[in-house]
């Protein structure tokens, strides 16, 4: 495998650029004195601002991007064997790597690289760690999967020897990591394009978790069904959080404001117990605080600046994000795309001021849909009214004889009043027209479901 020498910066190419970990990666490169380029589908935010820091960027999928300068690719995981310029790079002799293990060799220039994973609440996470290192002045390298307000991007490049990126289970990506502290959420049953079923993602999270060596630490989730059996036999050291009172780390009288923020008291070792505000909703984000402080008293940063850290924290772009009033009803953007994320999402949305709730969601993936229709139904049965749109396909083809009027019929056998409207435009008229002074509409999905509430608010 090639290695990337940070000692003696070379040409990289990206295939890709525009993803948001992908533009991260090569963000890091390009300051590192690396001459960075690439190439992408279409011109979008991300790409523009890679540009404008000096990064070329190419568009659309033409061999003739490859040129004989390059020393090394990098490639994103939508990018197939039939694609032009991966023939080209391959054709030529240039040495490439996944984006995963491109991220793996850059922790490894770290001392103390931390990798958040889980089905759910990685990007948010890792933004509430990103905050309370920020908060504490320790400078760290931040590789986020969101858009984090504080820092104007997904990326920070620091002098110091914190590192602290996402580790996506899909394809595996996270075992090309090399964490000293590694964080695991939940698992659950999620890409099953490519895992067989909850064993098959169980068995890589154990493969994550063997990855930390005998003076790392391993954060878990005391919630997570059979945790333990992830953890048997490790070497390295295990923190646990969660609801459950034996869990080191855990939540007590939790509670929510009028805007639906959450507040519990915090029990730890060896400390008192504290009392924790944050400014973002749902029981899920005091899940993830108790993993962000675990991980915060690791690291030995002061618990008062980690509580102040967190209590500024107003999240992520897309997430539960106050996007706008129009005609009196207030719009909220979400990236759900998951049963679990849904329901999450759904009951934190109870407990926000609105008359009626809401979701217009864009199911994600042929895939996805078609694995967890009844899940989604339920979950989307959580709202007082469910409009959908077609499926964005992401990576995948119309193969599996789905639509998102076999999800219609479904949520509306649960009692529950669902639209369906192919087009953006249908989807945004019939909302306009049936929205009213004091509801509350989420747009909510992976794709660009987002557009729609942005139209509505006129941006």
């Amino acid at each position: 495998m090639y290695q990337i020498d940070f000692k003696h910066p070379v040409s990289v190419y990206f295939v890709g650029i525009g993803g948001i970990s992908m533009s991260g990666l090569a963000e890091i490169l390009h300051r590192a004195g690396f001459t960075v380029s690439g190439s992408d589908w279409k011109s979008s935010p991300i790409t523009q601002s890679l540009e404008k820091k000096g990064i070329r960027v190419s568009y659309g999928e033409d061999a003739a991007h490859v040129t004989e300068d390059i020393d090394c690719a990098v490639l994103t995981s939508a990018v197939h064997e039939d694609n032009l310029e991966f023939m080209a790079i391959r054709e030529k002799g240039i040495p490439y790597l996944s984006r995963a293990q491109l991220l793996g060799q850059i922790m490894k220039n770290y001392e103390l690289p931390i990798a958040v994973s889980g089905t759910h609440g990685k990007t948010t996470t890792t933004s509430m760690l990103a905050e309370i290192l920020l908060q504490a002045d320790t400078d760290p390298t931040l590789s986020i999967g969101g858009i984090l307000k504080s820092i104007g991007g997904n990326i920070r490049v620091g002098d110091s020897g914190y590192f602290l990126t996402e580790a996506c289970e899909y394809t595996n990506s996270f075992l090309s990591f090399f964490p000293k502290i590694g964080l695991i959420l939940n698992v659950e049953e999620d890409h099953l394009d490519f895992f067989k079923d909850l064993e098959d993602i169980r068995h890589s999270f154990r493969r994550f978790a063997q990855l930390l060596p005998p003076d790392g630490t391993l954060v878990i989730s005391g919630d997570i069904e059979r945790w333990r059996e992830l953890t048997e036999g490790l070497s390295c050291r295990v923190v646990t959080f969660g609801h459950d009172s034996g869990c080191d780390y855990h939540a007590r009288q939790i509670r929510h404001d009028e805007q639906g923020n959450a507040s519990f008291l915090l029990y730890s070792p060896e400390k008192e117990p504290q009392r924790v505000t944050l400014q973002v909703p749902g029981d899920h984000n005091v899940h993830n605080a108790l993993a962000a402080l675990a991980t915060s008293d690791l690291l030995g940063i002061d618990r008062g600046a980690a509580l102040a850290a967190l209590k500024e924290f107003c999240g992520t772009d897309r997430r539960f994000e106050y996007k706008g009033t129009v005609n009196g009803f207030a719009i909220i953007d979400d990236y759900a795309h998951h049963p679990t994320e849904i329901t999450a999402t759904l009951r934190a949305a109870k407990n926000y001021p609105h008359k009626k709730l809401w979701c217009m969601f864009q199911p994600h993936t042929y895939s996805r849909t078609k694995a967890f229709m009844n899940e989604f139904a339920r979950a989307l049965a959580l709202a007082d009214r469910v409009v959908l749109t077609d499926i964005y396909a992401a990576r995948e083809k119309d193969t599996l004889g789905i639509s998102s009027r076999d999800l219609q019929a479904a949520v509306r056998a649960l009692g529950t009043e669902c639209e369906y409207f192919p087009t953006f435009e249908e989807a945004e008229k019939f909302l306009a027209e049936n929205c009213i002074n004091g509801d509350l509409l989420i747009t909510m999905g992976a794709g660009d479901v987002v557009k729609i509430g942005e139209s509505l608010l006129g941006k």
